[in-house]
């Protein structure tokens, strides 16, 4: 259970992210709620993952979730750039929490 609290946790941080995005380009109150109301659940919902999972773990997948998500948000739904290489780190970011979660 608490794994599903952490990769909906992760899942969560891509949408305060996306409200990060849209205040950049339109400071409303509609994407000031995506922004806060994103983190504010993603950050909840870590607490109560943190609750048995080690706290390099759980920190590692949720930044790792909120990471790559956000580079695949911002590559489908904002035009940023895409290349190999970013792909390439985004595989980094993966393999690196799997390798983190398995030695732990």
């Amino acid at each position: 259970m608490d794994w599903m609290l952490l990769i909906a946790a992760g899942l969560l941080e891509i949408i305060g992210v996306i409200g990060i995005k849209r205040v950049a380009h339109n400071n409303n109150w509609t994407n000031n709620i995506i922004l806060i109301g994103g983190f504010l659940i993603s950050f909840q919902l870590l607490v109560r993952a943190m609750e048995t999972i080690p706290l390099a773990t759980a920190y590692a997948v949720w930044t790792g979730i909120g990471t790559v998500g956000a580079a695949i948000v911002g590559m489908i739904f904002f035009k940023e750039p895409k290349s190999w290489l970013r792909i390439g780190c985004m595989l980094g970011v993966i393999f690196s929490v799997v390798g983190l979660k398995m030695v732990s």
